[in-house]
């Protein structure tokens, strides 16, 4: 893997593979880990050239499954040697083709770099990875070093499944911190930057991140890696996302994470995520979300577990750690049960349907979001697991938590990181060994639920209830300006960026009524030039009033006014105590420990 032309989004390809001569498919990865789509980037493969005893062997693309190659191996050869590039695309594309790379740092994802032969299991793959880096750049990854010879690093030799599953960060600006000094299993947080400045993390930063290992082994128990490293990038120039990987994580976040509060905020559950996944979806997986390569189909109708849950862990993980206050992770789930409590399309699409629906979903962008749905099997599956906490607490009158079934279900086989695979009546059975109940009609019936109400309420069984304002909270200031978005979606039911771009509408809400659509961009309010401020100055003074709220709005290449009749005034979510209820939710922010 020759990383030197990384800077300008070139990555220089090469593989030597044994074979025997006859024919011979080679496989590019269709189903990467862990992306629950089918959206492996192939699309940015250029030159492969194969040859055998040094000519070249023609090669030919399968007519139905455009990841697959066959060629025909020549006699007398024992190996071929593939050589090709992968061009790292520019901004502005598709999910799973982003950008991976600038001028002062590289992030490698294995399942774009490498073919493999057909007709054996990945874990039966023997492979030996080399890196070449730009001269001078420091890297870090799951792989262990065998050796180093100037900017080329010779990896020890692992299996194809491991490789797939091992990232790679490096770059001009590098920080390595120590996680869990003094323990026998390594934890180091890996920082590469476009600056200088943006690698520099506060000892406070540290501490909390000291602070959510040792909360992550009290939740679970045991650990399932030798060593564990979190890839954090902090760029503008690199997509935003973060991938969990089983002795590694991949976070992408923006240049002032690390240097900003309320970027730092609005992200702070991004680690505690992908770190968690270490445990519940690489460790323990739904068992149709296994396979044997990388190209086979990966259902994902238990993806509500397997991200639902890990979303609700890394608040759960972030408040007990100190990366949030209790304040704010009040406000997070306020966010969060506003959001799907104005989810309009869960009239038509349960939860479990867009679990289901994952593949699809992924790459259909934010517009009508709401009432078609996304992936928002993350949020909802949040709600969903917070209504399992407190259920079990209320059941067993708080002796017993979701906690109990984390160290049930995670705790074997100490220190391996063989996976092991659940199904939807082990995940129930494990939660009736905590606390007997009829937890498969439960999640049933909140997996297939419809309509208006929002089935989960774990809110309100946690002793609060979410009440609407005309100030947002903190928190969801943090997040509005991380995301340059204004949220207007619990009032004139609109969401926009701080330019006016609408990216979403309330289907029959007071914007919708009005003719408001996703791809408009609002240039004016009331007669004044828009900004954000002006806008929700307007939806104050027509509070009470009778005006309708005005809006000149361009679209394709066209312009018109809409009148929006909407009179009840800014509305942001909090939660607010409800009196003569126990408060789980102040139970469940408390660290271990604590």
């Amino acid at each position: 893997m020759d990383l030197r032309d990384a800077p300008r989004r070139i990555y220089r390809m090469h593989e030597t593979i044994p074979v025997s001569p006859g024919p011979l498919t080679l496989y590019y990865p269709k189903w990467p880990l862990p992306d629950h789509a089918p959206d492996g980037s192939i699309a940015n493969i250029a030159g492969p050239v194969i040859t055998a005893n040094g000519k070249p062997v023609p090669w030919r693309r399968d007519v139905e499954d455009m990841y697959t190659l066959h060629l025909d191996v020549p006699a007398g050869a024992d190996h071929i040697d593939l050589a090709f590039q992968y061009l790292s695309p520019g901004p502005g594309v598709w999910y799973g083709y982003e950008v991976w790379s600038t001028p002062h740092l590289v992030d490698l994802d294995p399942t774009q770099v490498a073919f493999y032969p057909g007709g054996y299991f990945a874990r039966d793959i023997p492979i030996r990875p080399t890196v070449v880096l730009p001269a001078g750049w420091q890297f870090a990854t799951a792989m262990e070093v065998a050796s180093r010879s100037g900017d080329a690093v010779h990896f020890k030799p692992m299996s194809f499944n491991n490789f797939i599953d091992s990232p790679l960060i490096a770059g001009e600006y590098f920080r390595r911190v120590d996680l869990a000094p003094g323990d026998k299993v390594p934890v180091h947080l890996n920082i590469v930057g476009d600056s200088a400045a943006s690698v520099q993390i506060s000892d406070a930063y540290v501490a909390a991140y000291r602070r959510m290992v040792k909360q992550l082994y009290a939740l679970f128990h045991a650990h399932h890696y030798d060593h564990y490293d979190l890839l954090l990038t902090v760029s503008d120039h690199v997509a935003g996302t973060g991938l969990e990987h089983h002795q590694s994580s991949f976070e992408m976040t923006g240049a002032d994470f690390l240097t900003d509060a309320d970027a730092f905020i609005a992200s702070a559950t991004l680690i505690p995520h992908e770190f968690t996944h270490s445990w519940n979806g690489k460790f323990r997986r739904p068992a149709d979300m296994w396979t044997p390569a990388f190209n086979t189909p990966q259902p994902a109708d238990m993806v509500w577990s397997y991200e639902g849950l890990t979303e609700y862990w890394s608040a759960v993980l972030a408040v007990r750690s100190g990366l949030l206050t209790p304040a704010q992770f009040r406000d997070s789930l306020a966010s969060v049960g506003a959001k799907m409590a104005h989810r309009t399309g869960r009239a038509w699409r349960p939860l479990q349907d867009t679990a289901t629906s994952a593949q699809l979903l992924y790459f259909n962008g934010d517009y009508w979001g709401n009432y078609r749905r996304g992936t928002d099997f993350y949020p909802e599956g949040e709600l969903l697991w917070l209504d399992v906490d407190t259920k079990i607490r209320q059941l067993s009158h708080n002796r017993r938590s979701l906690d109990d079934f984390a160290r049930l279900f995670y705790s074997m086989d100490n220190g391996s990181y063989v996976t092991r695979t659940y199904t939807f009546d082990d995940l129930v059975g494990a939660l009736n060994q905590v606390q007997p109940f009829d937890w498969a009609g439960f999640l049933r019936q909140r997996l297939d639920a419809t309509g208006e109400a929002l089935p989960e309420h774990g809110i309100e069984r946690g002793g609060w209830k979410v009440a609407y304002t005309d100030t947002p909270s903190d928190y969801d200031q943090a997040v509005s300006k991380a995301d340059h978005r204004i949220d207007l979606a619990y009032s004139i039911g609109a969401t926009m960026s701080d330019k006016g771009e609408v990216s979403d509408v309330q289907w029959d809400g007071p914007a919708y009524t009005a003719g408001l659509v996703p791809g408009m961009k609002i240039v004016a309010v009331d007669g004044e030039h828009f900004t954000g401020d002006m806008l929700k100055d307007a939806i104050r003074r027509a509070k009470g009033s009778h005006a309708p709220i005005t809006l000149m709005v361009s679209y394709l290449d066209t312009y018109r006014t809409l009148a929006i009749d909407y009179h009840d005034g800014l509305k942001y979510p909090h939660l607010v105590r409800v009196a003569g209820t126990l408060d789980y939710l102040g139970d469940i922010a408390r660290a271990a420990g604590g």
